[in-house]
């Protein structure tokens, strides 16, 4: 079965029954690019709504086809005139859709939930919305509570953006441009660490199930063949699996605590340090980069599984896994030899004519997001005029492979590119207080370093004072403040 292919619909009606779709052999489906939904990821297409509709199309029997357009007006509008079978775009669907359409439920919630940024007066209730502007995606799932929420509330105003993402309306709200919006609970849970000055409000709706829309004018045998393929995956705990998958490590890329990183220094890092110091020197690695890619992935966790299905200590996906010999991604030693050589591969396609240390940082970029998007990015930083060879310049281009302007300018398209900024940099963070709690590593030890100041003890104790008593960097300075996470 052909799955995850881009197509254009023609511009027919679609079959409308179930024995016409397997009469033709193909499932046409229109959908949008979000985390929850569908995108290409650097191991190919993903997507908690995308992994159930390839699991449809198998039970028809016939190929998987999709359209991926940019709004929800567009998916509509081909849903209205019966060209796709599916339309699936993390909607909510309210009064209005449901009579417009048939739905199917995919076992996920959402509500409408307002964000503001830190600098503006605080939403914690609908009263508080009362004389400011909300902004929004055009035809989302918001319009419908904002109208009621008109009803109760005097001088409220929205302002629907049709050619902006969520991710868009986020970064607009993080950098002030916006005050205020209304944005998907789901979305704002996958998106948020990358934006720190966006504040969580109050929700606007109770939680309300995500579902597909399908033409009213179809028969109704596919909405009942997709119902029962959903309680049977309700059934076998298929659900419970890919939610857990997409969804069950949100804070994976939260700075974590200086706190929590020492004590799992101290109490985890020792069953594996001798494995990341034998293997960093087979394959000429610093062991340290080794194990802060470790605790990044997986907190040195060799059972660990990543929201993409990747698992083990340095979350290797099954076909990474197999193209460096690995057959248990369980087994730490396996895992960590897996990763330094999946390592070692990136960095060597990164060209040659980048310096260390930025080749590094392009090739833990590469490790996380894929060498393609990385490239688009490159290329992206070339044409805004700045240097694709420099790290401090990409980190700034990587972010606008999820915005629509830019990703479709790009050889492979949309891309969670705030995801790899974040990692690279907590890969660095953990790498300096490494090297700074074992430097005996170095041959040139504290030279050419940055200055990194003691962490604080785990009883609350002050820390003791540095050799030289300067102050540390003031994001460390930050991080050594905040309480530790729940792990």
């Amino acid at each position: 079965m052909l799955v995850g292919t881009v197509v254009l619909l023609t511009g027919c009606s679609r079959p409308s029954t179930v024995t016409e779709i397997r009469q033709e052999g193909v499932l046409h489906v229109i959908t949008r690019r979000s985390p929850s939904v569908y995108f290409e990821g650097p191991h190919g297409a993903t997507g908690f709504e995308y992994e159930l509709v390839q699991r449809l199309a198998k039970r028809l029997g016939v190929e998987l086809r999709l359209r991926v357009v940019d709004d929800y007006d567009k998916i509509v509008s081909v849903l209205d005139n019966s060209y796709a079978h599916i339309g699936m775009g993390g909607f909510a669907p309210g009064p209005e859709r449901k009579d417009r359409f048939q739905t199917v439920t995919t076992s996920l919630t959402l509500t409408s939930t307002v964000v503001y940024n830190r600098d503006v007066k605080p939403v914690r209730a609908p009263e508080a919305l009362s004389g400011r502007v909300v902004h929004t995606v055009e035809n989302s799932n918001h319009i419908e509570p904002l109208k009621e929420l008109r009803h109760t509330q005097d001088n409220i105003r929205w302002i629907p953006h049709p050619r902006l993402t969520t991710v868009e309306i986020l970064k607009r709200v993080n950098t002030g441009e916006v005050g205020v919006a209304v944005v998907d609970s789901t979305d704002l849970a996958l998106n948020h660490v990358y934006f720190p000055d966006v504040k969580k409000g109050v929700a606007l709706t109770e939680p309300r199930p995500v579902a597909w829309l399908l033409p009213r004018q179809q028969d109704g045998s596919l909405r009942k063949l997709a119902e029962q393929m959903m309680r049977d995956l309700q059934s076998d705990g298929t659900l419970a699996h890919l939610r857990e998958r997409f969804f069950g490590h949100l804070d994976r890329l939260d700075y974590v605590g200086a706190r929590t990183f020492l004590y799992h220094v101290r109490n985890r890092l020792p069953r594996y340090q001798a494995i990341f110091r034998s293997t960093a020197d087979h394959y000429d690695l610093d062991w340290r980069l080794l194990a802060a890619i470790g605790y990044q992935e997986s907190h040195w966790r060799p059972n660990a599984v990543s929201p993409t299905g990747v698992r083990g200590l340095m979350m290797l996906t099954r076909s990474t896994a197999r193209y460096v010999g690995i057959d248990n991604r369980r087994n730490a030693e396996q895992s960590i030899d897996g990763g330094a050589q999946y390592f070692r591969t990136m960095r060597r396609r990164i060209p040659e004519d980048i310096p260390e240390p930025d080749r590094t940082w392009f090739a833990l970029a590469a490790y996380n997001v894929g060498m393609g998007h990385l490239e688009d990015a490159r290329k992206l930083t070339q044409r805004g005029g700045d240097d694709p060879h420099r790290w401090a310049d990409v980190k700034e281009y990587l972010p606008r492979l999820a915005e629509k302007q830019w990703y479709t300018k790009t050889e492979h398209g949309y891309a969670r590119g705030y995801e790899p900024v974040v990692y690279v940099q907590n890969i660095r963070r953990y790498y300096d207080v490494l090297r700074w709690l074992r430097p005996n590593d170095d041959e040139s030890t504290h030279r050419n370093q940055p200055v990194i100041p003691p962490l604080p003890s785990l009883d609350g104790s002050a820390p003791p004072q540095s050799a030289d008593n300067r102050p540390g960097p003031p994001r460390l300075n930050r991080m050594l403040g905040e309480a530790p996470p729940t792990l």
